[in-house]
């Protein structure tokens, strides 16, 4: 996949009031590129959108509702002629022990994080497919790679997201459109803070090691190492690369962590190696 467009690009960028979104958008724009900024609420774009009046264009787009999402690809068709660059980035946290978790909370995470990322995908694909040209980026996490107490439910609405981004990227490059899924370590949003949920159950037994680890996550806010304009340049590459990678991950903590992890996880691999390959017929060696 190697055939690239002409820039100008154009954009959809979910989630744009704050952090990822409202960088990447900013970075598009001081390119030159077109981009749908879209947010729940468009007075939180008003800004981006009075700074770049004739590139910029505020869409109202909660990823939950179905309607908001139709509308928003219509109108980017309707006002630009096409959609080029996806970026999923709506999405928040929610923090809890897996046993305290509250059942109508996890679905509306897994609607946002998931389902909402999904539907917004779907609804831009037929565009993309008829103009044999795409980018599909998503904003994932860490949390998408690996998981930790605490980050359980985020990190499964991130984890299915991985797998269906991953198996997408592969059904849609013979098309010359690709899906990259960005996995952010900690950085300097308001992922941890104002973004972030918390269950309202504690249980003692969780107190300490899982409880803990909460409160360190909600500490952290404003001192995270990553640096979101940085992550947003980088991300706006992608969408010039002729060729991009499937996953990318972003922060020093997360390279070394990810790779800690697949390191154990090879090790193992090797160590059960013969219980594995035992499950198996036995194979006629005559």
């Amino acid at each position: 996949m190697n055939e690239m467009k002409k820039t100008p690009y154009i954009w959809l960028i979910s989630g744009c009031s704050s952090g990822f979104g409202r960088e990447i958008a900013l970075q598009a724009l001081s390119a030159g590129d077109f981009v749908g900024v879209s947010s729940r609420n468009v007075k939180d774009v008003e800004d981006i959108c009075k700074e770049y009046p004739k590139t910029a264009l505020p869409i109202k787009l909660d990823v939950t509702n179905k309607d908001e999402i139709k509308d928003s690809i219509q109108t980017i068709n309707k006002v630009y002629g096409g959609l080029d660059v996806l970026v999923n980035n709506a999405g928040y946290g929610y923090l809890a022990a897996i046993e305290e978790g509250e059942n109508e909370e996890v679905r509306k995470l897994f609607e946002t994080n998931f389902f909402g990322a999904l539907e917004l995908t779907k609804a831009a694909l037929p565009g993309m497919r008829a103009q044999k040209f795409g980018r599909i980026i998503n904003n994932s996490s860490q949390a998408g790679i690996m998981a930790n107490p605490g980050t359980g439910y985020y990190s499964s609405s991130k984890y299915a997201l991985e797998g269906l981004m991953e198996a997408l990227d592969k059904e849609l490059r013979p098309l010359n459109i690709s899906v990259t899924s960005v996995q952010p370590g900690a950085f300097r949003t308001d992922w941890s803070g104002r973004s972030m949920k918390r269950s309202n159950i504690e249980i003692d037994d969780y107190s300490e090691h899982v409880k803990q680890r909460i409160d360190m996550i909600g500490n952290i806010d404003g001192k995270q190492p990553g640096d979101p304009v940085r992550a947003a340049k980088i991300i706006f590459d992608l969408s010039r690369d002729s060729n991009p990678p499937d996953k990318l991950l972003l922060g020093a903590g997360v390279f070394a962590t990810y790779k800690e992890k697949l390191t154990a996880l090879l090790n193992q691999i090797d160590e059960f190696e013969q219980t594995t390959i035992s499950a198996d017929f036995p194979q006629d060696k005559s």
